[in-house]
């Protein structure tokens, strides 16, 4: 089994967060990026974006695995 390096952390904390986030905001129509940063600003937008990419990179990682 492989070790996870720092950019496979980085993605999977920034998962952690839109999940956490689409929680919250499924639940109680609460969205904490927005709360934090205001809605769609542009840092708003850039942690959304990160958070898209970690998922797209953590897909990736995942049928890797699935691979073995």
């Amino acid at each position: 089994m492989r070790k996870l390096n720092g950019l496979d952390w980085i993605a999977l904390v920034l998962v952690i967060i839109g999940g956490l986030n689409w929680g919250l905001v499924g639940l109680f129509k609460f969205d904490l990026v927005a709360a934090i940063f205001g809605d769609m600003s542009a840092i708003s937008r850039v942690v959304y974006t990160l958070v898209g990419i970690a998922a797209l990179y953590g897909a990736a990682i995942a049928a890797k695995l699935g691979k073995k």
